[in-house]
């Protein structure tokens, strides 16, 4: 997380309520000689205390779980590349803005029977958001492709132990310098450049 104090978040429920909706992350866990990766949907629980994600069986985090394992998962928001210029002030450097959350805790793999149930809490999750259509659901598969694709994937859970969040969002900055910068955002470098110029301009209360 950022060293900053000044953007650390200590609103729990904003931060589980994020990552809920991003429902996309950076699985990272401790690899020889560097760190290992993956890139996963994630359904953290509504009251933050678990995470299920699947990997591919052939990931080599999947191949390190033969016990469970202390893992982290960075979920992140909008971000913009903030030009000093955009202040309307004198001796600005420049800086990034984000918003990311990071889940921390102990990652173990669950038997193999339990990996439709994964799949189906997940897709439910993910399909209900979707506007103008009926959810899809495993059962609208053939049972033996279901079965064929869901032995190249495993199921995980992750038990939580902290969740921590920085939401640098200029907040260090009198209200109408942060405001400045933000009006300029959209115009900026960035992803969700829109997100991220209106959360500068009404910074959550952390």
């Amino acid at each position: 997380m950022h060293p900053n104090p000044t953007f650390h978040s200590h609103d729990h429920g904003k931060d589980i309520a994020f990552v809920r909706d991003r429902a996309f992350g950076t699985l990272l866990i401790n690899g020889d000689p560097v760190p290992m990766v993956a890139h996963v949907p994630v359904l953290l629980s509504e009251d933050g205390r678990e995470v299920l994600i699947h990997l591919v069986r052939s990931n080599p985090i999947a191949r390190a779980l033969k016990t469970p394992l202390p893992a982290r998962i960075a979920v992140t928001g909008p971000d913009a590349y903030i030009s000093p210029d955009w202040y309307g002030v004198v001796d600005q450097v420049p800086t990034w803005n984000y918003v990311a959350v990071q889940i921390t805790g102990v990652l173990e793999l669950l038997p193999h029977e339990a990996m439709r149930e994964v799949l189906d809490t997940q897709t439910a999750h993910f399909e209900t958001r979707l506007a103008g259509k009926a959810p899809w659901t495993t059962g609208k598969m053939t049972p033996e492709v279901l079965d064929k694709m869901m032995r190249m994937i495993v199921p995980c859970r992750m038990v939580v132990e902290d969740i921590a969040a920085t939401w640098k969002l200029g907040q260090n900055k009198d209200d109408a310098v942060r405001v400045r910068a933000a009006a300029q955002v959209s115009g900026g470098m960035g992803t969700e450049l829109e997100a991220l110029a209106a959360l500068m301009a009404e910074p959550p209360v952390l």
